[in-house]
């Protein structure tokens, strides 16, 4: 299995860091699996290949079978041969080897390959192999990163192509083909592949440093988080319910997202604050219109002090400009003001048709669209302050004490790791 990288390779003197990083983080996405493997680093490429775990696959003189082929120029499963492995349960572990890869940042495509001995004779059987029974036209794309395989990868190219017309007739489109076939000369092998499944790309969970994310049961909070592992940061959640004023329908909402983002990362963390009571001391404090900014802009400061305590750099909303009356820009820079941490907001710019197109990829908008009782809907005034002030919000926080009142709700939270069996 060839693992392709994205802007990883353009990190310059920085790139052993984050392939070591990369490395690491795709050992512990498939580590509950125990499924024997060993990864190679190659020239923008990981090779992923099935290993018993005490004999690793050696190189291939030329000429040689790959491990697991019977004679040289058949095409080999792209793992070495195992003997407690068998064929069918082989491929069931590349299947799902290939899944769990898929999900791995860092990466942008999986490519499920066929390894051969180093000989233009054997690159073109295993070609000719996977093209058998297609449809339309195709086009070969090889490329040979040893310089001293002995046909360069344009004449590689042609061969096979060749090869490939004259035993099924398919028409060449070197533009738009039906079936791509790609060939790629490494240090002891060839690789052969057809197609591949989309990774999600970005950087590596952990390159960026750690966030901890307001995760509310809508639509855009599990997106925003989203895109925020995709560059690089772990994310740690933090959900505010309006128990006791409420059920616990949007707890079980909030774990249930976290569950289906943790693919992405592992190990992830969820903090649960039970919120309505201090909505409804806000609202004695006659907050009125003011209600729903000084509500998030206690969240903020909860989330700060969790934050820290977490040793996350940032806080993560789903907020985009305008979507609703309480996003206005005067509103969020008021919001920016109860905190002293950065907060991201990778959604700014994104309308939510956009924002529910991108959660139905990553499968959490069907859970999203859960019913259930947010808190930021308990005590809403009939008409939302759109243009806030902030010296109108720090009176409404000084009658509160909601620095303090901050550090109990945090204090409070209690803690549950979705992503664990």
């Amino acid at each position: 299995m060839l693992l392709k990288l994205g802007e990883i390779v353009l990190k310059g003197k920085n790139r052993q860091q984050f392939e070591r990083l990369l490395q690491d983080n795709i050992k512990r996405a498939v580590r509950d699996l125990g499924i024997p493997m060993q990864l190679r680093q190659r020239e923008g490429v990981i090779v992923l290949t099935l290993a018993d775990g005490s004999t690793p696959g050696g190189s291939m003189p030329r000429g040689s079978a790959a491990p697991g082929s019977t004679a040289p120029g058949s095409a080999a499963p792209a793992w070495p041969a195992c003997g407690a492995v068998d064929g069918a349960a082989a491929e069931a572990a590349v299947d799902l080897l290939a899944e769990r890869m898929s999900n791995v940042m860092g990466i942008v495509r999986v490519c499920r390959a066929v390894r051969v001995a180093k000989d233009p004779e054997a690159a073109i059987a295993a070609a000719v192999e996977l093209t058998a029974g297609r449809q339309g036209s195709f086009a070969v794309r090889a490329r040979r990163r040893d310089k001293r395989f002995p046909v360069t990868s344009a004449e590689l190219a042609i061969l096979i192509g060749t090869r490939i017309q004259q035993e099924y007739g398919y028409p060449v489109n070197l533009r738009r083909p039906d079936t791509t076939v790609f060939v790629e000369v490494d240090q002891s092998e060839v690789f052969v592949f057809t197609e591949g499944m989309p990774g999600q790309g970005g950087l590596p969970v952990n390159m960026s440093g750690r966030a901890l994310v307001l995760m509310s049961g809508g639509i855009d909070s599990p997106v925003a988080a989203y895109r925020m592992m995709r560059r690089g940061l772990r994310c740690s959640y933090l959900h505010f319910s309006g128990m006791p004023l409420t059920g616990p329908e949007s707890v079980y909402k909030a774990y249930g997202l976290v569950r289906e983002l943790d693919k992405f990362q592992g190990g992830s963390r969820l903090f649960v604050v039970a919120f309505g009571k201090a909505q409804q001391r806000l609202a004695s404090s006659g907050a009125g219109r003011l209600q729903i900014m000084a509500q998030r802009r206690l969240m903020l400061k909860t989330g700060e002090v969790m934050a820290r305590r977490q040793r996350a750099a940032a806080l993560v909303t789903g907020d985009s400009l305008g979507q609703v009356s309480s996003q206005t820009l005067t509103n969020i820079t008021a919001l920016d003001d109860a905190v002293t941490l950065p907060i991201l907001r990778p959604l700014i710019g994104l309308d939510k048709t956009e924002i529910m197109a991108e959660a139905r990829r990553i499968r959490t908008l069907s859970i999203s669209e859960l019913p259930d009782q947010d808190c930021c809907s308990l005590l809403t005034p009939r008409q939302v302050e759109t243009r806030a002030r902030i010296e109108d919000l720090r009176r409404i926080e000084a009658r509160l004490d909601a620095d303090d009142l901050a550090e109990e709700l945090a204090a409070a939270a209690q803690e549950h790791t979705p992503g664990r069996p």
